[in-house]
């Protein structure tokens, strides 16, 4: 889909001039009528309930011929969690991104110095492309890159001390550090946060390449997002999506459905993930909370620990990272059992952000809804597909596409607004119509039944490892 073009634009900016970091000339005013978000929230949650108050008068014959055969809680409970729920989301995706009015990046004038963490674990085949596209940021202040082995098994701790010798320069520092035995991605993460000192973290994957102009425009986003930013995530963007049908259906989701949901969460101040295969932290916010705590989803459970301070996240979708998916079921299946596990993680740890008060509150009661989405889409709507096909409509019927027509207006609105975006960056979309016919028929078929598998295994405290990303 994506054409990873390595040109980059010029520098905003003069690092020499004396302005402290955080300073910034004022954000040009945007012409037309300017609603507050938390007007924008309320008229969109409005369109989305009434949305789903007419798909609930729509299905009113689905859910009585539904009843006669499964009685009306259960009846209820799956049409809510196969149509009611979903078409809800898509509603409230739809209307908030196209309110979106966020403000420009602002030209920086002093660039501060950040420490960049690369935790890796057996990235023997990658490390080198990531190194290499670290040291060629254009970043106009001083990056300063700590590769963490953690106890690698392969090739990788001897390849990142040759490159980063090699590529080391005046504006890119390098230096490996080396774990004793692997301990984990947290462990690796928090034992480089306590080597550095820059006031600004960025955390890169092992397996990625950064286009030129990433960092520069993810520290920009921060110092222009209001005070009491603590963090940005980086947009993740797949780059082996040729490799076959799995990758190519992958890329439709990072640059389709994950970089658009966080876009409408950082709209409302409250970017759930901050994930740790890119994203850039504030010091001071990553030791109040403790650093990256040591389970299977370290990068949801810190960025919920640092919304429970009271802080916002934000979300930069023009600092892009590339970076290699799964290219096996059995990986992927595993990632995904991890996020799913990470997920329960978050909610076990920080289950009181439930009831805080703010805009991005209803994103966490989303997440929550999740699992029960992932149950019945697995053991009801799946089953009802195949009842289906041998003419069996209870369950999948003429209704279930007349409550669900919002996914296809979800999806052209979001592929407008993200080519628009990569086009000003001088990327462009290439066509992927396999990929996206694999997304759209057979993805969430895969995705959600691995979700609740990786549900259970939370659930029975099976072993938790590296696993793949």
């Amino acid at each position: 889909m994506l054409d990873q073009s390595q040109a980059h634009a010029p520098c905003e900016g003069d690092a020499g001039d004396t302005l402290q970091g955080g300073d910034s000339p004022p954000a040009p005013r945007r012409g037309g009528f300017y609603l507050p978000v938390p007007a924008k929230f309320a008229l969109v949650l409005a369109l989305a309930a009434a949305w789903t108050a007419a798909s609930v008068w729509l299905s009113l014959p689905w859910l009585r011929e539904l009843s006669l055969l499964a009685g009306l809680p259960l009846a209820l409970v799956a049409i809510g969690f196969i149509a009611y729920v979903p078409g809800f989301m898509n509603a409230f995706l739809i209307g908030s991104i196209l309110s979106d009015r966020r403000p420009e990046r602002r030209m920086v004038i002093h660039y501060p110095k950040v420490d960049v963490l690369v935790a890796c674990y057996n990235e023997g085949q990658n490390i080198a492309d990531t190194l290499a596209s670290l040291a060629v940021q254009d970043y106009p202040g001083l990056v300063r890159v700590t590769v963490i082995d953690d106890g690698s098994t392969d090739d990788t701790l001897a390849l990142a001390r040759a490159e980063t010798r090699r590529l080391a320069n005046r504006t890119v520092e390098m230096r490996v550090i080396a774990m004793p035995r692997n301990g984990g991605k947290a462990r690796a993460l928090n034992h480089g946060l306590a080597q550095t000192s820059a006031g600004l973290v960025i955390t890169v994957d092992g397996d990625s390449y950064l286009r030129a102009d990433a960092i520069r425009k993810l520290v920009e986003r921060f110092l222009s997002d209001p005070p009491d930013t603590v963090a940005v995530a980086g947009a993740v963007l797949v780059r082996n999506s040729r490799h076959n049908w799995l990758t190519r259906a992958q890329e439709w989701d990072y640059f389709h459905g994950i970089a658009a949901v966080k876009r409408v969460q950082s709209m409302y101040h409250g970017t759930l993930v901050a994930q740790g295969a890119f994203s850039l932290y504030s010091r001071t916010a990553l030791e109040q909370v403790g650093g990256w705590p040591e389970c299977v989803g370290e990068d949801i459970v810190v960025s919920w620990a640092l919304l429970g301070t009271g802080a916002r996240i934000g979300y930069c979708e023009e600092a892009c990272l590339f970076t290699k998916v799964p290219d096996r079921l059995v990986q992927f299946s595993r990632q995904r059992q991890r996020w799913s596990r990470g997920l329960m993680e978050a909610f076990a740890r920080h289950g009181r952000l439930l009831f805080k008060p703010r805009l991005s509150t209803l994103f966490i009661w989303w997440n929550l809804l999740f699992v029960p989405m992932d149950l019945v889409y697995t053991l009801v709507f799946i089953p009802g597909v195949v009842a289906a096909l041998f003419g069996y409509y209870w369950i999948v019927g003429i209704m279930t596409l007349l409550v669900l027509p919002l996914a296809a207006i979800w999806n052209g609105i979001i592929f407008r607004v993200q080519r628009r975006m990569l086009n000003r960056q001088g990327m462009r979309v290439r066509r992927n119509i396999a990929g996206f016919l694999v997304y759209s028929l057979c993805y969430t078929a895969i995705l959600q039944p691995v979700c609740v598998m990786g549900y259970a295994a939370e659930v029975l405290r099976l072993r938790k490892t590296w696993g793949t990303k």
